[in-house]
């Protein structure tokens, strides 16, 4: 029967569903299912996508200095700040820059502590880093970072995520995603936080519009590692163990009939935490290390502190764990500067080497990526405020900061990047954060530009839509 009112459009758009809409809802279904058998098969064979090129790295370790710490009073030596101390950048400098909590002619503060040259590289290094001082040959210093971002939180996040605002799948989520873990018995992304808390908070590891088993878990730094994850009292585990798996048979019945990744996720965290239950505890025991490497990094077992995590990370590695966050928060220096650089570099100078120098020795140096460095860099201009009660502080800086890397593909000994006389601008071989995060990547043998993931109609990737690079001349 033939019926001439009735058109193509009808299908597409009149129809009660219609043609179009059966379509997408086909497309998301598809979507759905390929990040739900992602989530399966990252579960139970540890690994998603092969490398995209013969990867140097197979992990990395990611120490991230919140607050931001002093580049000047640290890497980046700027005799010309002292000429000009009290007296206020020059305007050719400066241009129109704005700053939260110093006028644009603030004084300008000369460095606060002596610099020496180090190693067979000659690398320039502050006095308070003498323990870095000692491996210099096996890092790589950036001078010649910049971001965008200039609060804490946006930057944290922009450095984590490449999207100063939240909702955006973090680099630890995005390189599980990619390659998977080698730890059956551990996660494969794991937080920790030695300080006083982080500005960006949970923003900074979690998965975003990834399936949620990519996010990070936290470790605490007292009690049990991870909360709720203890057999409760009275509890034998063979009945825990029919539990989970009754909870697992319902769980993988709701999956085939929708489909829906984070039911997968559900599955595959029911199966880490029982795990956990005998992998964390043995892997929190550090009466398994030897006097020498407690010596070494200068770790108490027994006290929650920066040595203490960093000890663990390299365990991590050891067992598998593909990417692990050390946050040590408190480097914010907008008053008292030198007070706050002697501060953190006493907690974590002599830990950070230790980490560089345990890893080589154990012949896992050359696999695993070691990344130094906080979210912005400080003013080359005093902070000041009666109001405040501050002094002798450095305010934020996005357009000049320093980082390092060492190990897993890069070329240790190379110092990168400079900035101008006055530590304010970058003057040579710029390295955006996208750029970092692309030369990260490259590390693991990942393309930054081919690690995407499809939400909301659009193909997102790590480094965003704008041009960045791998920094070849970093790597070995």
């Amino acid at each position: 029967m033939i019926t001439p009112n009735i058109t193509r459009r009808h299908f597409f758009q009149d129809c009660g569903i219609g043609v179009g809409k059966v379509a997408l809802a086909s497309l998301l279904a598809q979507q759905t299912a390929r990040a739900a058998g992602a989530s399966e098969k990252i579960a139970s064979s540890g690994t998603l996508f092969a490398p995209h090129h013969e990867p140097k790295a197979k992990a990395v370790i990611h120490l991230f200095m919140a607050g931001a710490p002093s580049q000047l009073e640290l890497f980046d030596y700027k005799p010309m700040l002292a000429k000009y101390e009290g007296k206020p950048l020059p305007a050719s400098v400066i241009g129109g820059q704005r700053y939260a909590f110093i006028r644009s002619d603030a004084a300008v503060l000369g460095p606060r502590f002596a610099f020496g040259k180090h190693g067979q590289c000659g690398a320039e290094l502050s006095e308070m880093l003498p323990h870095l001082a000692t491996v210099v040959d096996e890092i790589a210093i950036v001078k010649s970072c910049r971001t965008t971002q200039f609060n804490h939180a946006p930057a944290q996040i922009f450095m984590n995520t490449g999207f100063s605002q939240p909702g955006r799948p973090s680099m630890g989520s995005w390189i599980t995603y990619g390659l998977g873990s080698e730890a059956r018995d551990l996660p494969a992304f794991v937080v920790m936080s030695t300080g006083s808390g982080i500005s960006g908070g949970a923003a900074c590891w979690s998965s975003g519009f990834l399936p949620s088993l990519y996010s990070g878990t936290r470790f605490r730094n007292t009690g049990d590692p991870i909360l709720n994850v203890s057999t409760p009292q009275g509890v034998d585990p063979r009945t825990q163990r029919d539990t989970i798996g009754l909870i697992n048979a319902m769980n993988q019945r709701r999956l085939q009939l929708e489909g829906d990744s984070e039911i997968a996720t559900r599955i595959a965290n029911y199966e880490m935490a029982y795990r956990l239950q005998s992998s964390a505890p043995e892997l929190m025991d550090l009466s398994q290390e030897s006097p020498a490497t407690l010596e070494l990094y200068g770790c108490d077992p027994a006290t929650p502190s920066f040595a203490r995590a960093c000890l663990l990370a390299r365990r991590m590695v050891e067992r598998g764990v593909r990417f692990i966050n050390i946050y040590n928060e408190g480097w914010d220096a907008h008053s008292d500067v030198a007070g706050n650089v002697k501060k953190n570099t006493a907690l974590t100078d002599r830990a950070t080497a230790a980490l560089i120098r345990d890893l080589k020795q154990r012949g896992m140096l050359e696999n695993t990526l070691v990344v130094w460095g906080g979210e912005f860099g400080r003013t080359p201009m005093v902070e000041a405020s009666v109001s405040l009660g501050r002094s002798q502080g450095r305010d934020h800086h996005p357009q000049a900061f320093t980082m390092w890397m060492a190990g897993g593909g890069i070329r240790g000994g190379t110092t990168y990047g400079a900035t101008d006389e006055m530590g304010f601008n970058v003057v040579e071989d710029e390295v955006h954060v996208a750029d970092l995060q692309a030369t990260i990547l490259h590390c693991l043998g990942i393309d930054h530009e081919q690690l995407t993931f499809r939400s909301a109609g659009l193909d997102f990737k790590l480094t965003g839509v704008e041009p960045c690079k791998v920094i070849k001349a970093l790597l070995a």
